[in-house]
């Protein structure tokens, strides 16, 4: 399997890293055991404990990124790096190198744009309790938001064709990006997967670098943006439903007493509801406009997505041997 794939496809392995000094060598080093003829990039996020060199004496092509968060060097990978098929994975050794060659078979033979390796038991026990909990809200909340697509949207270990990385535009600057990657697959209708995967522990004194309230305030933020954008009608529908209910609460008792008397006893409160009547119409006007500037930009970067080679999905694809001991699949959507 292993060298039928190297023969035939250009493998980028991309590690984003921030201070991983005590496991990025291990995990390079099993990369290199999992795909040997896959290229192995590491892009150093002004790591202070040595990450770069481990990286590099391990065998890595050690990068930098200057701009501070994960999402900066996401977009920085995507956009230099040159390749057939692309594994994302995080370089605290908590996913298991061996199983790349699973994500790779599976984006081969279910012709998907990405694969996600899903974390056995993460929502049971993410090493917080705090991070277990975030992570079956916003699961829940994406799978009401936006598609029932995913089961684990903040899953690191990933597997891109050429056609998902060159065309999603990366605009989050940190750990969100996770979440605009899915977005982005559920927009376009792409072909996706999940897979089951082991997930581990951090190694002592290896630390996460995810800080529960003040990520989960930017991961909620990062929702109602994207919701913004591409479901606006939905978004603005909310907003101008919130305003129209308001509007009927105060009118409700000024009406009463019109019928009742003949008079209108609350002046100020009349002009009041009307006022949110009237800002309730305008914004389910703007939702309505936004809604077909949304579908437009849609069928854009689904054009451009089509566009680009299809390189993975080749008319002779590689003939794959079923691996022994597989892992658990659950298909959840394909174009």
């Amino acid at each position: 399997m292993t060298d039928a794939l190297t023969g035939h496809f250009d493998i980028a392995i991309l590690l984003p890293c921030y201070n991983e000094a005590m496991t990025i060598a291990g995990v390079v080093r099993g990369f290199r055991e999992a795909l040997p003829g896959a290229r192995i990039y590491v892009y150093d996020n002004n790591s202070t404990d040595g990450t770069a060199l481990q990286a590099m004496l391990a065998g890595a092509l050690v990068m930098r990124e200057r701009r501070q968060g994960k999402g900066h060097v996401v977009r920085r990978m995507f956009a230099d790096i040159e390749a057939d098929i692309y594994i994302m994975a995080d370089g605290d050794g908590t996913y298991t190198p061996q199983d790349a060659e699973e994500l790779v078979r599976t984006l081969l033979t279910e012709r998907a744009d990405m694969v996600v390796g899903t974390r056995r038991g993460v929502h049971a026990d993410a090493g917080r309790q705090g991070h277990a909990a975030g992570n079956r809200l916003f699961n829940f909340l994406y799978r009401t938001m936006f598609a029932p697509d995913f089961t684990d949207i903040f899953s690191g270990y990933r597997a891109f064709s050429r056609r998902f990385v060159k065309s999603f535009p990366a605009v989050s600057g940190g750990f969100e990006i996770e979440t605009e990657m899915s977005v982005h697959a559920s927009l376009l209708k792409l072909p996706v997967c999940e897979i089951e995967l082991d997930y581990g522990r951090r190694p002592e004194g290896s630390h996460s670098k995810l800080s529960t309230f003040k990520d989960g305030v930017k991961i909620l933020w990062m929702f109602a943006m994207l919701m913004k954008e591409t479901r606006p009608f939905a978004f603005f529908g909310l907003i101008s439903g919130a305003f129209m209910a308001a509007s009927l609460i105060f009118m409700a008792p000024v009406l009463v007493a019109y019928f009742q008397t003949g008079l209108v006893e609350r002046m100020p409160t009349w002009v009041f509801s009307l006022v949110l009547m009237l800002v309730s119409l305008l914004i389910f006007t703007a939702g309505l406009i936004l809604d077909s500037v949304s579908r437009a930009r849609a069928e854009q970067l689904r054009i451009h997505y089509m566009s680009l080679p299809a390189s993975v999905h080749a008319t002779d694809p590689v003939q794959v041997p079923a691996r022994p001991a597989k892992p658990e699949r659950r298909r959840t959507k394909a174009a």
